[in-house]
């Protein structure tokens, strides 16, 4: 059987996700084809879900702006999607549609592969920098995988509280955070700030040196917040790799297959730079 998978959101046609997908199908020996399925407004998404129903797809990953929109077109959402109110892929199981959100552990499974030290620490002080979609996934994420000591920074106290009600992470300002940056041994940028632009979310003069820094822009590769973090001694982490290894656990939702990813990081980093 060929499985049909595709990606919806919109805009996508630059997404590297067909091309991680793609090769995830030939790395794995699966017969199928992953493409772009464009939907331009609001106004027509129930009227491409009925389409999407009839096609009878194997499965659909889901980006912006519909990841929450998606949700009630859904028979069933795993308890990780419930809790962070966001699906970005989508299984066909028995005839029934059901949503997962492999955001937040893909993060952290790229985190961990990168810096292994991270295994070891369950109380490791972490702090998250902004309260939007990207934020609530890896906070879950992370609270998944047993980390303790979890801050959450955004302008506005009340979006970050709504994120971490229920737990015991810590809510702070963003001027707070800039303030106080050095009692943080890991720090995870989760805004849209920096994106092919020369501007960053909190200055990082104050950091401890080995500090991991991690921000969720791949565009550029390098943002001017992982620029200071290197110049201050901060051990950096791209954020193109979210991208891969959320892919990587949707890819194993459809197929029941742990794809290697090996090699497949800087592939990415040429593509990203024009260089492929």
């Amino acid at each position: 059987m060929s499985l049909k998978l595709k990606l919806i959101g919109y805009p996508i046609k630059l997404s590297l996700s067909p091309w991680i997908q793609s090769s995830f199908l030939e790395r794995s020996g699966v017969e199928g084809s992953y493409t772009l399925h464009e939907i331009p407004s609001k106004e027509i998404f129930g009227e491409e879900m009925k389409k999407l129903r009839e096609a009878e797809i194997n499965g659909f990953n889901i980006t912006v702006p519909y990841k929450e929109t998606i949700i009630p077109y859904l028979d069933k959402i795993d308890i990780t999607a419930e809790r962070v109110g966001a699906v970005n892929t989508v299984s066909l199981e028995g005839n029934k549609w059901v949503g997962y959100n492999t955001d937040g552990i893909g993060y952290v499974q790229a985190l961990r592969d990168k810096f292994p030290d991270m295994d070891k620490d369950i109380d490791v002080p972490i702090i998250i920098l902004g309260a939007g979609g990207a934020a609530r996934g890896i906070f879950h994420g992370l609270v998944q995988a047993g980390y303790k000591n979890l801050t959450l920074a955004n302008r506005t106290r009340s979006k970050c509280e709504d994120i971490t009600n229920g737990t015991s992470a810590s809510v702070i300002t963003l001027e707070e955070a800039e303030k106080n940056i050095a009692a943080y041994n890991v720090i995870i940028q989760t805004s849209s700030v920096g994106m092919n632009e020369a501007k960053q979310i909190i200055d990082l003069s104050n950091i401890q040196e080995g500090t991991i820094v991690s921000d969720i822009v791949y565009q550029p590769l390098v943002t001017q917040f992982l620029k200071q973090a290197g110049e201050k001694g901060g051990r950096i982490h791209y954020g193109h790799t979210m991208l891969l290894y959320q892919a990587q656990k949707a890819f194993e939702i459809w197929t029941n297959k742990k794809v290697d990813v090996h090699g497949m990081d800087e592939e990415m980093i040429a593509k990203i730079k024009g260089e492929k």
